[in-house]
C-alpha cells in the first residue's frame, strides 16, 4: 500500500486570524488529514498582524490544534534579507511572487499535497499565490476561497470568534484552476528567480513559441487566398467586412473560414463539439503579420 502524502494547508494572513482557523476547521471536519499549516504574511507595521500571529500560535500551543498533532509554520515574505512590509510596486510584487513560488516548490519537492486558502491579507497576496500555484499544482492540490456570512464576519472581526458554530453558514469554496505546470512541465523549470523585471517572462515566451508553431502549421496548409482571408480576420474584421475588402462574396468568405477553422481545430487539438468562429482566428493570429 502506498504511504499517504503529508497534507499542508497554506494560508495568506493579514489582521484577521480566524481566516486560518475557520478554513482549517472546515478542512478537518471534511476529513482532510492536514499535518502542517503554513502562514504567508507580510511584515505589517501595524499591531494587528502581530496580534493575529500571537492568537494563532496560541491555537497551536505545544504542536497541538484542538487536541490533535498539527504543526504551525510562519512564513514571512522577504525581499533579499528584509521582510516585506507591504507591496508598493512591481519590484515588491515580483519579490513576493518569487518567495511564494519557492515555498510551493519546496513543499511539492517534499511530495506534499497542498490546500491553499487565499482569503486572508492583502488581495494581491491571494493573487500572487494563485499565480504561483498554477505552475506547480497537481490534480490533487486544491485552492480554496472562504464564504463567511456577513453577520458571522462582523461577530468574528479581529479574531473575536476563532471557530465558527456548526450552523453559521461558513463554507469553503473550491476555486476552479488549471494546473498548467502539470500539462507543460517546462513552465516549472522556467519559473525560477530571474534577473528580468517580469518574473513570468520566460514561461510566457515558451507558451508564445508554442502558439507561434501552431499558427505556422495552420498557415502552411492554406492556399494564398485562404491566408488572405485569415489575415483579414486577424485584423479584427467580421465576415462581411472581409468580403468587402477582398471583393469576394460572403459565401466564399464562409467557405474559406470553414477550412481555416478546421486547420485551427487540428493545430490546437480541439474537440469537434467546441464551437469556433472568426473571433478565434482574430484572437490567435492577431500578432501574426503577413510576410
Amino acid at each position: 500500500m502506498l504511504e499517504a502524502r503529508p497534507v499542508t494547508f497554506v494560508c495568506t494572513l493579514g489582521g484577521q486570524p480566524q481566516v486560518v482557523t475557520f478554513a482549517l476547521d472546515a478542512l478537518l471536519a471534511g476529513g482532510t488529514a492536514v499535518t502542517d499549516v503554513v502562514i504567508l504574511h507580510l511584515a505589517s507595521p501595524y499591531k494587528r498582524l502581530d496580534q493575529s500571529l500571537t492568537r494563532l500560535q496560541a491555537e497551536f500551543a505545544g504542536g497541538l490544534y484542538q487536541g490533535r498533532p498539527l504543526r504551525l509554520h510562519l512564513h514571512p515574505l522577504c525581499l533579499a534579507n528584509d521582510i516585506l512590509a507591504d507591496i508598493h510596486d512591481e519590484t515588491d510584487a515580483n519579490a513576493a511572487w518569487e518567495a511564494i513560488n519557492q515555498l510551493i516548490i519546496d513543499l511539492k519537492n517534499e511530495r506534499r499535497t497542498l490546500h491553499i486558502g487565499i482569503s486572508g491579507g492583502r488581495r494581491i497576496l491571494g493573487l500572487l499565490t494563485m499565480s504561483a500555484a498554477m505552475l506547480h499544482f497537481g490534480h490533487q492540490d486544491i485552492l480554496w476561497h472562504m464564504y463567511t456570512p456577513d453577520d458571522l464576519r462582523q461577530s468574528a472581526d479581529e479574531g473575536a470568534i476563532m471557530h465558527p458554530p456548526a450552523d453559521s453558514g461558513f463554507r469553503l469554496i473550491r476555486v476552479p484552476m488549471m494546473p498548467w505546470g502539470s500539462y507543460f512541465p517546462a513552465l516549472r523549470q522556467l519559473a525560477r528567480p530571474l534577473a528580468e523585471q517580469d518574473v513570468l517572462a520566460a514561461p510566457r515566451r515558451l507558451l508564445d513559441e508554442v502558439e507561434r508553431e501552431r499558427c505556422t502549421a495552420v498557415l502552411h496548409h492554406l492556399t494564398d487566398r485562404q491566408r488572405e482571408v485569415l489575415f483579414a480576420f486577424a485584423e479584427g474584421m467580421n465576415p462581411q467586412r472581409v468580403a468587402e475588402k477582398l471583393v469576394i462574396t460572403l459565401k466564399t468568405v464562409d467557405s474559406h473560414k470553414t477550412v481555416i477553422l478546421a486547420e485551427c481545430r487540428n493545430a490546437w487539438n480541439l474537440p469537434e463539439a467546441e464551437w469556433l468562429d472568426y473571433r478565434f482566428i482574430a484572437d490567435k493570429f492577431e500578432a501574426v503579420r503577413e510576410k
